[in-house]
């Protein structure tokens, strides 16, 4: 069985109380928060693969790099952004759901669901260097260029060593005083984490430090745009920063679409 329906009865576990309606970027929430809603852009859009089931994407010097998950079908791969075709790949045990990825000092790092292993390559061969055992489920994975930051799908995100994996720091993930569970795909942006919940079109901004929501994006609008041709898509799941300009990179499992986009000032 994969994470397809697995859990859904803890969606309501979830602070936020979604509404069936798609929203554009700059309505009113769908949800309720405690932390603002945030506006954004859309820059452009590249095809997405759609036999991806995206768990983790990373865009390092115009190269975009995928995990994708389920078992039997869990890869690491080098993706070319404008086409969406497989430059290289890497093949996951078939025992193994693929989940989370990151990129530091030269390794690609990727976890594993429940298998509780994190696998390490040379980011130019793919080869397998090394490789970690950890306790509990593998989700999302960045970094902040000296730590890795992990989620496991509760409230919680760890900081761990990259050469041993140990845990070094955990900050709880709040909205106000309210926890935020099922956090999943990760990206690290100037101080703040940018994270996937689960089940939803939100992406909630963290404060890095404290563990608190800065404020949230809906992309149920993108949501709404992909399941027009594709209506058995799966959820938002996949977050890459392009840092040479300034964008972020979303898309979602089996979606037929990436999506470059860019946040609006606060008071757009």
């Amino acid at each position: 069985m994969t994470r397809r329906g697995l859990r859904s009865g803890l969606t309501a576990m979830l602070l936020l109380v979604l509404v069936a309606a798609p929203i554009a970027a700059a309505q009113a929430p769908a949800f309720a928060t405690v932390a603002p809603v945030r506006s954004y852009e859309i820059v452009a859009r590249y095809p997405h693969d759609v036999t991806a089931f995206t768990e983790g994407l990373i865009c390092l010097d115009g190269k975009l790099y995928e995990g994708t998950g389920l078992h039997g079908q869990s890869q690491l791969r080098l993706v070319d952004l404008q086409t969406g075709a497989v430059l290289e790949s890497r093949n996951l045990s078939s025992d193994e759901f693929g989940e989370g990825v990151t990129i530091l000092d030269g390794m690609v790092y990727q976890l594993t669901w429940k298998s509780n292993i994190a696998h390490v390559y040379d980011l130019e061969s793919f080869d397998e260097v090394a490789s970690f055992a950890y306790t509990g489920e593998g989700w999302g994975l960045t970094t902040d260029g000296m730590s890795l930051i992990m989620s496991n799908g509760s409230d919680q995100i760890v900081f761990r060593d990259p050469e041993t994996f140990a845990i070094t720091k955990t900050i709880s993930v709040l909205d106000g005083e309210h926890p935020v569970f099922q956090l999943n795909e990760l990206e690290y942006i100037d101080g703040v984490i940018w994270a996937n919940v689960w089940q939803t079109n939100l992406i909630a901004r963290i404060d890095a430090e404290t563990g608190k929501v800065i404020d949230w994006l809906d992309l149920s609008a993108l949501d709404a745009e992909v399941r027009t041709a594709s209506p058995d898509v799966d959820v938002l799941n996949g977050i890459a920063w392009n840092a040479d300009i300034g964008t972020v990179l979303v898309t979602g499992k089996n979606w037929p679409t990436l999506f470059e986009i860019r946040l609006l000032p606060p008071s757009a």
